[in-house]
C-alpha cells in the first residue's frame, strides 16, 4: 500500500482504540482520591488523548516505510531490503518501544508523568501491526520474518493503490470524528477495509481458476498460474500460466460478461478498466521467458550471472524485454517483471539489465544496469 493509506490505516486503529471519554475523577481539579486509590490511579497507564492516539496512529503507520531511505545506498539495495526489518512481526515490539519514546517525548510525557511511554504503546504497536498488514494483502510481499528469513509473504489480492480501500479508511475517520466519544466509526471504517479486501480475494481465486482452465486447454501437466492484481476493480486480473518456457498471459475480468467501452475523455478509472475483457473473450498472449528460438545463448549466461542474484530472488514472473550487442563486443540481456505491467502503463519499473564484457575487456565481471527511459542506469 502507499504509505498516506498506511497513514490513513494506523490513524483509524487508534481512534478505534482511544475514544474521548468522561474525565476520571482522579484527573478532576480539586478532587482527591484516598490514598490506596490514588497510589493505584497513580500507577496505571493514561489512555492519551484521542488527538494524540491520532497522531502516534499516524505516524505509527506511516513508520515502516522509511525503509525507503535504502535507495539512498542504490537500487539493489533498496529492492533487498524494502520491507525488510521495518515490515518484521519479530521486531514490531522493538520499533513501537522506540517510536513511544519518541512520541512521548515529543508530546512532552516524561517518566515521571502517568504511563509516560507506556500510555502510547498498545496504540504505537496497532499503528505498525496494520501498516504489516497492509502491505501483506499486496503482491509486493512482505519479509515478515525478518531478520531470520528474507523469504516474503503476501496474501496477494490487492493492487499497491486501491481508491476504494483508501477511501473507507478516510470515511471511517470522518464519522469518527463526528462522534468523538464513540469507537463504532472506526470499527466500521476497518470492516468495510476488511471487506473490500475479501471482495478482492473472491476475485483473486476467480482469476486463478481462470487459469487453471486455460492451462488444461493447452495440455500443460504442471503450469506455474500467478494472478496478479490490477486498478480500478478488485475483479481486474492479469492471469499468467506459466508451462516452464513461456508465460501464457491474459487481461480479464471475472465478472464481466461485456467488453467495456472506453474513449480517449472517459473517466480513468473506466479507461484503466476497460483493457480487462470477459474471461470468455480474454486474449492470450504468449510471452517467452527467455526469447525465442533465436535468442542468443549468452543471454542464459547473463541471467545466471553472481551480480544478477538480486533480481532472480525479486523478480517473480521474469521475461526477457531485449537484447544488446555494440561494435565493442559488449552483450546486454535487458530483462522485466510481468507482475509490475499492466495496459495503460507505458513503461513498468524494475527493468534490469547484465552485461557481459566485449572481447578487448579481458576478464571484466558482468555489469548490472537499470533502464529507464529508454535508457541504461547504473545500479
Amino acid at each position: 500500500m502507499d504509505t498516506l493509506t498506511h497513514a490513513l490505516s494506523g490513524a483509524l486503529v487508534a481512534r478505534l482504540i482511544v475514544a474521548r471519554g468522561p474525565v476520571p475523577l482522579a484527573a478532576a481539579p480539586g478532587i482527591a482520591l484516598p490514598g490506596r486509590y490514588a497510589a493505584a490511579w497513580h500507577g496505571a497507564p493514561a489512555a492519551p488523548r484521542p488527538w494524540q492516539a491520532v497522531v502516534v496512529g499516524l505516524v505509527a503507520g506511516a513508520f515502516p516505510d522509511v525503509d525507503f531511505v535504502a535507495r539512498g545506498a542504490g537500487d539493489v539495495a533498496y529492492l533487498l531490503h524494502h520491507r525488510g526489518i521495518t515490515h518484521s512481526v519479530l521486531l514490531l515490539p522493538l520499533w513501537a518501544w522506540g517510536l513511544s519514546w519518541l512520541l512521548a517525548q515529543a508530546f512532552g510525557v516524561t517518566r515521571g508523568q502517568r504511563g509516560g511511554w507506556k500510555s502510547l504503546y498498545l496504540v504505537t504497536c496497532a499503528g505498525i501491526a496494520i501498516h504489516i498488514a497492509g502491505d501483506w494483502i499486496t503482491q509486493f510481499g512482505t519479509m515478515s520474518l525478518a531478520p531470520l528469513s528474507n523469504q516474503r509473504f503476501g496474501l496477494g489480492s490487492m493492487f499497491i493503490i486501491d481508491l476504494a480501500f483508501t477511501g473507507a479508511l478516510l470515511a471511517g475517520l470522518a464519522l469518527a470524528a463526528a462522534f468523538p466519544r464513540r469507537r463504532w466509526p472506526a470499527g466500521l471504517g476497518l470492516a468495510a477495509a476488511a471487506a473490500w479486501v475479501g471482495l478482492a480475494t473472491v476475485g483473486q481465486y476467480e482469476a486463478l481458476d481462470v487459469g487453471e482452465r486455460q492451462a488444461r486447454a493447452l495440455g500443460v501437466a504442471t503450469p506455474l498460474i500467478t494472478v496478479m492484481p490490477r486498478p480500478a476493480s478488485p475483479f481486474n486480473w492479469t492471469v499468467s500460466v506459466f508451462d516452464g518456457q513461456h508465460y501464457h498471459v491474459a487481461h480479464v475480468n471475472t465478472r464481466r460478461s461485456d467488453v467495456l467501452q472506453a474513449a480517449a475523455d472517459s473517466h480513468f478509472l473506466r479507461r484503466y478498466s476497460a483493457p480487462y475483457l470477459p474471461v470468455a473473450q480474454a486474449t492470450w498472449q504468449t510471452v517467452p521467458r527467455f526469447g525465442g528460438a533465436g535468442t542468443p545463448g549468452w543471454v542464459q549466461e547473463a541471467w545466471n550471472a553472481e551480480a544478477f542474484a538480486f533480481y532472480r530472488w525479486f523478480a517473480q514472473t521474469p521475461a526477457l524485454l531485449q537484447v544488446q550487442q555494440d561494435a565493442a563486443g559488449e552483450r546486454c540481456a535487458w530483462f522485466r517483471d510481468l507482475r509490475f505491467e499492466f495496459p495503460g502503463r507505458d513503461e513498468g519499473p524494475f527493468r534490469y539489465g547484465v552485461c557481459l564484457p566485449g572481447d578487448g575487456e579481458g576478464s571484466a565481471p558482468p555489469r548490472v544496469f537499470k533502464l529507464e527511459g529508454g535508457q541504461r542506469q547504473p545500479v
